[in-house]
């Protein structure tokens, strides 16, 4: 499924048309799993595994001058590590919230406005379907890796140009895991 679901996370004819970038001033979040692949996968295509992560309450990776992550190529437009590339990457355009009072994890989609990929998710209920199921495994995977401080501090940004599409209830693992009860 995976292999399948990866080329759903980005619409390469779309994307690489885009006047807006989700690589700019975006900082996903990255699990320590998610880095150790990462670092392997560079390392696997000899590129340069040094320098690539940043931390200011969680890990994210790093940015140039312009606020670009470090693995988008200006050039192509491509991620440099598109195969292992973070979970939010992933799941965009969709993104999430956690809502304490209901226990649920709030699903949201970026405008069409902000994001062409989001429109043509919208243009075609069942690929918007199956691009959610997807972006919740990837979310979910990333909130249960997530310490609490990451967490709170990811939860603290404001996601502007976003609208609720669904909600679940998170694993009372999770709850436990952030102190939600």
């Amino acid at each position: 499924m995976t292999a399948n679901c990866a080329s759903i996370s980005c619409n390469f004819d779309v994307c690489q048309n885009c006047k807006h970038s989700c690589c700019q001033d975006a900082k996903p979040p990255l699990t320590k799993e998610r880095m150790t692949i990462i670092t392997e996968y560079l390392r696997n295509h000899e590129q340069a595994a040094s320098n690539v992560f940043a931390r200011s309450g969680y890990s994210f990776p790093s940015v140039d001058s312009d606020e670009f992550c470090v693995f988008y190529d200006k050039t192509t437009k491509v991620c440099q590590v598109h195969k292992v590339k973070p979970e939010t990457c992933r799941a965009g355009p969709i993104t999430f919230d956690i809502n304490r009072a209901t226990r649920k994890v709030e699903w949201f989609l970026k405008t069409r406005e902000l994001c062409p990929f989001a429109g043509k998710l919208l243009d075609d209920p069942r690929k918007l379907a199956d691009h959610l199921g997807f972006a919740k495994i990837e979310i979910m995977q990333l909130i249960c890796g997530l310490d609490s401080e990451a967490l709170e501090t990811i939860l603290a940004r404001d996601e502007p140009q976003t609208f609720k599409i669904g909600e679940d209830f998170l694993p009372k693992s999770v709850l436990t895991k952030f102190s939600f009860e």
